[in-house]
């Protein structure tokens, strides 16, 4: 079985553009029962960046919790090692290094290969040394980074049409 972590920008841009909360509850539910099924998963450090946002997505974060926004475990530590070997052994500008130790990014990628987790991501890699970005890291250590659009077609979700609720 596959499972997915999610990135914080799947969130975002899901609620900004693609499947907003009121025209597209359908992508919400099927995050919700995806994670019921141990198949999507996210980390606490993404759920703490969403709900610090104050708006219906961190009201979303907050009620999911740790079943859907995963806490670091014991075997997270020693990948959090290898993350940060692997950040340090490249050309990445000490910035970009000391940026991306610190961020939800570095966690992210640590769970996903503290449990073969496959990394789901707005992001797409870059040649930049100013900024670690999560599918380099992926890259990197080996591990598979795609997009929410991938994963979507992968799992097959539909999302389909029902009838509009009606305006109070």
């Amino acid at each position: 079985m596959t499972r997915f972590l999610l990135d914080t920008n799947i969130f975002i841009q899901a609620k900004n553009l693609h499947y907003g909360f009121a025209f597209c509850p359908a992508f919400w539910e099927w995050l919700i029962a995806q994670n019921a099924g141990g198949r999507v998963a996210s980390i606490d450090k993404v759920g703490d960046e969403l709900q610090a946002g104050g708006d219906e997505l961190s009201d979303w974060a907050a009620t999911r919790g740790r079943a859907f926004f995963l806490p670091p475990d014991d075997p997270v530590v020693p990948a959090l090692a290898r993350v940060s070997a692997w950040a340090t052994s490249q050309t990445y500008e000490a910035a970009a290094i000391a940026t991306f130790l610190q961020v939800a990014d570095y966690w992210l990628v640590a769970h996903a290969l503290a449990h073969g987790f496959v990394v789901v991501t707005h992001e797409v890699p870059s040649d930049s040394t100013r900024k670690i970005k999560i599918p380099n890291a992926c890259i990197g250590l080996g591990l598979t980074c795609i997009s929410p659009y991938e994963m979507l077609r992968r799992e097959r979700a539909r999302f389909i049409l029902g009838p509009s609720p009606r305006a109070a």
